[in-house]
């Protein structure tokens, strides 16, 4: 019965041994082609490198076991290919990345405007870089208007969110791995988006100003606009898209209002603000009008 046990513990030593060797065998696999000199070597400067306990197992780990291209790497790419020479399709690399980044922000991927337009996770992020440039503010900001080019030349128009400047980013209203309503924002509508710097403006007022409680956007371009504050147009003439009739002369305000002509308060200063000053609500009692 004691031999048969230490037959058994020599077998188990020798299997644990082998392990060791095979191990061995597979790092090497992967680090005698991408050795120090190669790019691909960078990735163990950063946080992937340790994935599985580092060496090759943080290879295998994103790129699939590979077998085939350990045999033969120059004809046989890895099971997970992130290019460019043999770049695997969008779901196979993004699906690669959510088995691990599968909750938080990412959680909404699958569905999202990103990931429809057939984009993948390497689309924007960089495995392999020690630092990931997607990850700051203002570098993930060039990355997000190398595509979103309507974008970057309204973030340069006389009124605009302070992006250029640094001091607010996308991600502070898009998430761009997808979220609960459209165009990615973070909130589940455009007002709970605008709210959540914006409180101010939220209500309930004792007297609302129906489209701004029902879209911020009816009024405000929220990337930049020639019209202060990131109007859609220049009052009076917004205002006048609705109110056409209400308590003013029935006609459209023009030119002749401005100094060289008879000089109109409609048109001047802050135009029709100048009494409705109130213009997302008032709490007042005689606020009706948004006066106050």
């Amino acid at each position: 019965m004691a031999a048969n046990l230490l037959k058994t513990i020599f077998v188990i030593v020798l299997l644990m041994l082998s392990a060791g060797r095979l191990s061995a065998q597979e790092e090497a696999g992967c680090v005698d082609c991408h050795d120090a000199d190669s790019p691909a070597h960078a990735v163990f400067n950063t946080v992937h490198g340790s994935l599985g306990g580092g060496g090759s197992a943080a290879c295998t780990a994103c790129h699939g076991a590979s077998a085939a291209h350990d045999r033969r790497p120059t004809k046989n790419p890895p099971d997970v290919s992130f290019g460019p020479q043999w770049p695997s399709d969008a779901e196979t690399r993004s699906a690669s990345c959510q088995t691990c980044h599968d909750k938080d922000d990412q959680l909404l991927w699958t569905g999202s405007e990103h990931q429809q337009e057939n984009l993948s996770c390497d689309s924007c992020h960089k495995a392999h870089q020690q630092k990931d440039l997607v990850l700051g503010k203002q570098e993930s900001e060039k990355i997000c208007l190398d595509c979103h080019t309507q974008v970057r030349a309204q973030l340069h128009l006389p009124s605009r969110h302070p992006i250029v400047e640094g001091k607010t980013a996308c991600t502070d209203c898009h998430n761009p791995h997808g979220g609960p309503g459209h165009a990615a924002l973070r909130q589940v509508s455009v007002n709970d988006n605008c709210f959540s710097c914006h409180a101010d403006k939220r209500g309930p007022f004792l007297w609302e100003h129906p489209p701004a409680a029902e879209d911020c956007t009816l009024c405000h371009k929220p990337h930049g606009s020639v019209n202060e504050p990131l109007l859609t147009a220049r009052g009076p003439a917004l205002c006048q898209q609705c109110h056409a009739t209400a308590f003013h002369p029935s006609q459209p305000y023009g030119s002749e209002g401005l100094p060289g002509g008879t000089a109109n308060k409609n048109l001047l200063g802050k135009n029709c603000l100048n009494c409705h000053s109130q213009i997302h609500g008032s709490n007042h009692p005689s606020g009706a009008r948004l006066t106050r």
